[in-house]
């Protein structure tokens, strides 16, 4: 049997979470530090405002990431929005969306693991970032679809990988 040490407690020179926050006032980002452990990150995208939440959480040594948009998901369409979580969470190699139950809302998330006393890197903190509204933007549309055009799942996530070349 593998014996695992959990309880190892690592010295760190900063708070993960400092990075990240410079790099939302590099980009002019809205933000607010809650707490030590705790940012919220506004993003505008092309599809809608990206309300993002980071925390450390120093029992894992790991910095998460939740992302939301502003899209209330209606009892009515519950059962159809879970469908297209599963169908959309097999398209990604990195994080998962949820439905989150107590507001209805969904959400992306991802974690980025700093076992040891790792430090995280400007890369990492942009590339966690990153994926999160990558992904957001890129199923914006599916989830609008199933939502307020009534579509399955199938048929909004097929509508959101269509590809367009050039602007109207």
């Amino acid at each position: 049997m593998m014996d695992l040490d959990m309880d190892a407690e690592h010295d760190r020179p900063s708070n993960p979470l400092d990075l990240i926050e410079r790099l939302a006032a590099f980009n002019n980002w809205t933000f607010d530090r809650d707490s030590d452990d705790e940012l919220s990150v506004s993003v505008t995208g092309g599809w809608s405002d990206y309300h993002v939440a980071i925390t450390w959480l120093a029992e894992v040594e790991a910095v998460h990431i939740a992302c939301a948009f502003d899209l209330k998901v209606p009892d009515r369409r519950r059962n159809e929005v879970l469908q297209l979580v599963s169908l959309v969470n097999e398209q990604l190699w990195l994080g998962h969306f949820d439905l989150w139950s107590t507001e209805n809302v969904v959400m992306y998330r991802h974690a980025l693991l700093l076992s040891g006393g790792a430090e995280p890197t400007e890369e990492q903190a942009a590339a966690l970032i990153k994926a999160a509204i990558d992904a957001c933007e890129r199923y914006f549309q599916a989830f609008q679809f199933v939502v307020w055009a009534g579509k399955s799942a199938k048929e909004g996530l097929e509508g959101s990988m269509l590809e367009t070349v050039g602007e109207a």
